[in-house]
């Protein structure tokens, strides 16, 4: 049984209450039926809506309803036939004897519309009341000079609108049994106020201010019975919601006065449930000890300090206020608790005999139910103290089911940032009041989106969850850059290495660095302190990699270092924004650059401490389309490209094993020994840990260690992920207990599922796409290095869409002449027709040297300048991969020195087969910008171009590496999208499509 309890927690807490459900139904619209002078009696000086507004704010509640105030008979029904009215409330006084006349007329029209009766409180009214048939009256008050008395008519009415729904999803109800309008008008004011307090308490649950504000509409309901029969419905409907009933003793029972009508009650009541609380409230002295004899409480109606001890006794018994932990025997305190975190801490410390009390009489789960917090709640209710073996693994069970509900609470919310509250399950917070930055907005996104979808209970020994998160917002990023002046820094020519300095001599926001004091007395791992522009990963131009990303080091036992390093690395990432690569990227797209305002998003980096070296397992990078299938791969299954160690691998376009998640045994890399030993990873990132090696720098990898994959097999960190190349045998053994070269081929996990991957990966993207309506690219890291017994840690970093060419698909590209064309690939990315370029740019076949690839990047870059000033795009044609951070495998750029391309051509080299070009960066840019995108191999008939044609043309620039060509006229490209075929026309040549 406690094995399936303990099953029953994962699932189960995914499920929060949600409180947007709830008080669906309100009061807006009161029709008050009064003459003038009633209406001013009322509030004295004639003002109603604001009188019941300021009693609104004053219990921080929302939706102050507006009052309408008619004086005839002929108003009101004109005001009801023209507005849409929820409550009426008609003045009696002890002259007008039309009062229930006029109620009747209006009920036989409007029979779903409540009415209240509110009079003055004496003999006369009393007696008046009594003779009247008050079948169309829903509830009479008595005005006691209360403005309070609106408030609980307006929420007595609202309560018995919503209770049928909300106790569906927990909402507790409190029962108030009396018959006397005396004395249930001035208990209901008192009462109400009780529970708008306790609201107050229990509504700092919420993460930020918009669930807090929700968690109001969780509190109890108060259901008003005049009878026994009434009380008796009220309590077998919802006594599994009850928190408790306060009853007089004398009321109507079988249509009689029965004097003993409210002991009766309480016997029956005791018989079904003997733990439920009962106040039992006379004016009569003797039933003090009848209460006593039935263990209730009992309230004296005449005592001068009824409100007082009315309190006293809801928030003792009612399980309002703080939850106290007593002994048994001595009903000593031993212990209190605020709030669920308190509760959770104080498991372990409180007495046996202490806990055993509270526990077997369902005290947690009503101190639970009252605060809101059903779900647990819930599950605490079913907890019988026979179900477990001692007090040891019910304190355990307490503890981590707490543990688990407020980790899932968090999922999904952007919670505020307070550093008296800051803990391990604050999934996601944000520090400041302005916008969190597109990377963190998709990242909160894809957090939401998985706690919506709930299949991450579909894998017992995987967490899948974003990285403990905290957002600086854009706020924090204004304040920093004017109260340092640093605008004219910024935006001037000045270099980047001037503009790092100027910010790294400024100062950040006081309060800031208080609360990176509360985020790193939390965190555990090594933070990676990462961009959250306004513009990066919108959906139409993404700034991917275009600002910088920085690690730091966790420093343990000296937090001013750590806080050292994190501010440098804060306003490194700030600096960013202004380096002439950024500024450049801003022209490219048509951006002003000081319209950019900068969030940051600190993480914790997922992985395990090697010595001083700190890297994940793997991390990868998956999208939901596939633009280079092979087959039997569909463009729609998807693609992943994995890699040992830190991401930056993936990122910089470095060697990494591509496959499809739904074909994981299909690795056309690991298609022949010999392929594998040429084309699988060979390096890794690492982050330094030797907070002594941090350097401030405008390379951002500058703190990172690039190890040969022979490290990680030295520090044992390759689990799963390694195969040996048997030199003798001349084939590949999965594992690495054999003798030979060690090659990163993910083998135990792609063909013998010890990790699910691939099924994850392919939920992860049906998931993402299905969200976000078109094709996504989403960023993961994991760690397989855990202690024994704990679950693997599979982390989601981003999610933004893959931008679709929508323009018109072009057909019949196959029968084009061969002496028309001047470009062909079998491999081409993207969709249409482009007709505006006249300018080619290639690197010279013949002249190409690997060892020059940066010294051809800066030309490039250059020659891109120039049709970014001119506002022109031209085509760019190379060897090998462009964007590749190892210059033997293409021309290593960044994006910006190539962002002036209309199509891009990577073409193979003499005995060298090419991939397309796989980092993420550049891939997102590639197609965010509609960009062609060509893949050729001539030395193996896959694709060509004709390099004597360009060469015979009339150099516009020419030098030992790099040539540029311009044409009178546009050259004609065609994609076609779904054949993955393009062409590029020589000049004046045309083609029928």
């Amino acid at each position: 049984m406690i094995q399936s309890r303990y099953s029953k927690i994962k699932s189960f807490f995914f499920s929060d209450t949600a409180f947007n459900n709830l008080m669906v139904n309100r009061i807006y619209h009161v029709l008050l039926i009064s003459s003038n002078y009633d209406a001013f009696i009322l509030e004295d000086d004639g003002r109603i809506n604001e009188q019941i507004f300021n009693e609104y704010v004053a219990l921080n509640l929302r939706y102050p309803p507006q009052f309408i105030q008619v004086d005839s008979e002929e108003k009101a029904f004109q005001t009801l036939e023209n507005q849409n009215i929820d409550l009426i409330i008609t003045m009696l006084s002890a002259e007008k004897s039309d009062t229930f006349e006029l109620a009747s007329r209006i009920k036989v029209l409007y029979p779903e519309k409540p009415i209240v009766v509110l009079t003055p409180f004496s003999r006369k009214v009393s007696l008046k009341l009594d003779s009247e048939d008050l079948s169309a009256i829903d509830y009479v008050f008595s005005w006691l000079g209360d403005a309070g008395i609106l408030l609980a008519i307006i929420k007595l009415i609202e309560d018995s609108m919503n209770v049928e729904e909300d106790v569906k999803e927990g909402v507790q109800v409190i029962i108030l049994v009396e018959d006397s309008k005396r004395f249930y008008s001035s208990y209901l004011p008192n009462i109400y106020k009780i529970i708008f307090k306790q609201s107050q308490a229990f509504m700092t649950e919420g993460l930020n201010e918009h669930q807090q504000m929700l968690r109001m509409r969780g509190r109890p309901k108060i259901l008003l019975a005049t009878n026994y029969e009434e009380a008796e419905t009220f309590f077998n409907k919802y006594k599994k919601n009850l928190l408790g009933v306060i009853s007089d003793v004398t009321y109507y029972r079988e249509g009689k006065k029965d004097r003993e009508a409210g002991v009766k009650l309480c016997k029956m009541i005791k018989s079904v449930d003997k733990y439920v609380p009962i106040l039992l409230q006379s004016s009569e002295k003797q039933n003090r000890e009848k209460a006593k004899e039935i263990k209730v409480g009992f309230l004296n109606k005449k005592s001068k300090s009824l409100s007082i001890e009315l309190r006293n006794f809801i928030t003792k018994y009612f399980a309002f206020g703080d939850f106290v932990f007593r002994e048994p025997e001595t009903r000593k305190v031993v212990g209190s608790a605020k709030n669920l975190k308190q509760l959770q801490d104080m498991m372990f410390e409180i007495p046996d005999a202490s806990l055993k009390y509270h526990v077997t009489r369902n005290h947690i789960s009503k101190w639970l139910n009252a605060r809101a917090l059903f779900p647990i709640a819930q599950l605490f209710k079913e907890l019988s103290y026979e179900d477990f073996t001692d007090l040891d693994e019910i304190r355990r069970y307490i503890f981590d089911a707490i543990a688990g509900y407020r980790k899932s609470r968090a999922r999904g919310v952007i919670a505020e940032f307070r550093r008296d509250k800051y803990d391990e399950y604050m999934s996601f917070s944000r520090i400041g009041e302005g916008s969190v930055g597109g990377k963190a907005r998709g990242l909160a996104f894809l957090d939401a989106v998985v706690k919506r979808n709930k299949f991450l209970d579909d894998y017992d020994n995987v967490i899948i969850d974003i990285p403990r998160t905290v957002v600086l917002c854009t706020d924090i990023f204004d304040e920093f850059m004017e109260d340092n002046k640093l605008y004219d820094i910024a935006l001037s020519d000045i270099n980047d290495d001037t503009i790092l300095h100027h910010f790294i001599e400024a100062q950040l926001p006081y309060r800031l660095t208080e609360d990176l004091y509360a985020f790193i007395s939390v965190v555990r791992a090594p933070i990676a302190i990462r961009s959250s522009s306004l513009l990066e990963d919108s959906h139409y131009q993404p700034f991917a990699g275009i600002y910088s990303t920085y690690m730091v080091p966790n420093v343990e036992n000296n937090d001013e270092l750590m806080i050292e390093l994190l501010s440098k690395a804060i306003k490194s990432v700030y600096a960013s924004a202004f380096y002439k690569d950024s500024k450049a990227y801003m022209e490219a797209t048509s951006n002003v650059i000081d319209e950019e305002k900068m969030g940051i998003v600190l993480q914790e980096v997922c992985g395990t401490r090697f010595g001083d070296r700190f890297y994940p397992s793997f991390s990868g990078v998956a999208r939901s389309i596939n633009f280079y299938p092979i087959d039997p791969e569909q463009p729609e299954d998807g693609i992943a490209n994995i890699a040992l160690g830190l991401g930056k691998h993936i990122v910089d376009g470095g060697m990494t094993l591509r496959f499809s998640p739904k074909y994981p045994k299909k690795i056309l890399q690991l298609s022949s020994p010999d392929m594998a030993l040429r084309e699988t990873q060979r390096t890794f990132f690492a982050l330094d840990l030797n907070p002594d090696n941090f350097v401030v720098s405008v390379d951002e990898s500058i703190n990172l260690d690039k190890l040969r994959v022979a490290e990680a097999d030295k520090d044992g960190a390759d689990k799963f992920l390694m195969s040996t190349y048997d030199f003798h045998s001349n084939r590949l053994v999965d594992g690495t207990g054999h003798k030979g070269k060690k090659l990163v081929t993910f083998s135990n996990i792609l063909k013998h599922d010890v990790f699910p991957l691939a099924d994850i990966l392919q939920k992860v993207l049906e998931m993402g796409q299905k969200e976000m309506s078109k094709p996504v690219e989403i960023e993961f890291a994991v760690n397989l290095n855990i202690p024994n017994g704990a679950p693997y840690i599979f982390n989601l970093l981003q999610i933004r869409p893959i931008v679709d060419n929508e323009e018109t698909v072009v057909q019949n590209l196959d029968g084009v002449p061969e002496e028309k064309l001047l470009v062909l690939s079998d491999m081409a990315l993207g969709n249409g027709i482009i007709s505006n370029i006249c300018d080619i740019i290639y690197v010279k076949p013949n002249s190409f040297d690997a060892a020059k690839s940066y010294e051809i990047s800066e030309i490039v870059g250059n020659l891109n300048r120039q049709f970014l000033d001119e506002e022109k795009n031209y085509i760019l044609i190379g060897p090998g991969r462009w964007g590749s951070s190892d210059p033997w495998l293409g021309i290593p750029v960044k994006w910006p020195a190539i962002s002036g391309a209309g199509l891009i051509i990577e073409s193979g080299l003499e005995n060298y087969r090419i991939d397309p070009s796989q980092g993420t960066h550049f891939f997102q840019n590639l197609t965010s910008f509609r960009v062609g995108y060509f893949t050729l191999n001539p030395y193996k008939n896959d694709g060509y171009y004709d390099i004597d044609f360009l060469d015979s043309q009339e150099a516009v620039y020419e030098d030992e590496f790099v040539r540029q060509v311009r044409f009178d006229k546009p050259l004609k490209i065609f994609i076609d999208g779904k054949k993955r075929k393009g062409i590029v026309l020589k000049p004046g040549e045309e083609v029928e499509y």
